[in-house]
């Protein structure tokens, strides 16, 4: 889907990045100032690099040592930023009709109707700007990057200026385009919340270069990648089945091969399958199965690997039946409780620590 391999030096700050990714949504995470909106422009045409090459759905954008740039007008791609930047003048409608105007006719294949359904925006569409909140502007934004027929969408720290409730409003319409268009994003961000939520693939940036990339279920436990205020957020994200409801508690059944978890959720589609992220500070290690616990969730497995830092906390990898689930505990945990690769150990999980933002469609 896309290939990177730049250089390019913005004053003092020096961009040294390649990955390749083939995921529906690849997104750049790091701390601020690593370069993850830099990159992005380099992606979308605003920037031209000192050095490098950029390949997108098999399309050459970039190679100077080729000689050659694509326009950004001619690049075929939506770009949504942090700030809306709706046209204040013009209806929704008409912000819409605008996506279309720069694409050739015979190139179009969105279908304005159908974008409008997939972002919930129809009773929207003869108001202005002014009159729409946060949530809604960014929606309307997204759906004039879809219109205009693109080859790759690039979102630049969407949900950064929207409070939480309007987050919340608007991360199920990204996963919706995720999942039900076949169009790839490559999406900013630094809040490791909503990247396990939303990536299937991700690029770690720090001070200009890449630290990892990869599929996102394989980066996020990684809690060395992180950048330190985000360490709390990282864990495992695991791929679950709706396996059944308990509406009197409150609670919802899920499984897959790791072993079975209760999350406070109702709602949810029997059948379905959903993305957990169990994050590592929320899992307690046992070396015996525990009784008499308020932890629903207990899953069974072995110590596959032990990370032990600087200071004192140690991450310790736990193989539940071929799936991972990381737990962050302190040295004196891996002393007192004799953890070694291989011994047998139980994961435990508090119920209550699955919010909102952990279990995603």
């Amino acid at each position: 889907m896309l290939a990177v391999d730049v250089r390019h030096r913005l004053g003092a700050f020096e961009l040294d990045a390649a990955f390749e990714s083939g995921g529906r949504l690849t997104a750049l995470f790091g701390p601020s100032g690593s370069g993850k909106t830099s990159l992005v422009n380099l992606i979308g045409g605003l920037i031209r690099p000192d050095e490098g090459r950029i390949v997108a759905q098999g399309r050459v954008l970039v190679d100077t040592s080729a000689r050659t740039f694509v326009p950004k007008h001619r690049r075929r791609i939506g770009y949504v930023f942090q700030d809306a930047r709706l046209f204040p003048h013009m209806t929704v409608r008409q912000n819409l009709g605008y996506g279309r105007f720069f694409t050739p006719s015979a190139e179009r294949y969105a279908e304005m109707d159908g974008i409008i359904d997939l972002l919930g925006i129809g009773h929207l569409l003869e108001r202005k700007p002014a009159l729409l909140s946060g949530g809604e502007k960014q929606r309307v934004a997204i759906g004039r990057a879809l219109v205009a027929s693109p080859k790759l969408v690039l979102m630049d720290e969407p949900l950064a200026s929207l409070d939480e409730a309007r987050k919340a409003e608007i991360l199920p319409y990204i996963e919706r385009l995720r999942d039900e268009t076949k169009i790839p994003i490559v999406y900013v961000s630094h809040s490791m919340a909503e990247v396990a939520r939303l990536a299937t693939d991700i690029v770690v940036l720090f001070a200009g270069k890449v630290a990892a990339s990869g599929q996102i279920s394989e980066i996020v436990r990684r809690l060395d990648l992180l950048p330190e205020e985000e360490r709390a957020e990282g864990g495992a994200v695991l791929e679950m089945k709706v396996a059944s409801r308990e509406e009197h508690f409150g609670m919802t059944v899920l499984c897959s091969q790791a072993g079975e978890i209760r999350v406070p959720a109702t709602g949810l589609t029997v059948g379905r399958t959903i993305r957990v992220r169990i994050r590592a500070r929320d899992v307690m290690i046992a070396t015996e199965r525990p009784r008499g616990l308020s932890a629903l969730n207990i899953l069974a497995g072995t110590v596959d690997e032990i990370t032990v830092g600087n200071g004192a906390l140690a991450d310790v990898r736990i193989n539940c039946h071929g799936q991972m689930v990381v737990s962050r505990v302190t040295r004196q945990s891996v002393h007192e409780l004799a953890l070694v690769v291989g011994k047998p150990v139980f994961a435990v999980i508090k119920s209550v620590s699955f919010d909102q933002r952990s279990v995603a469609r």
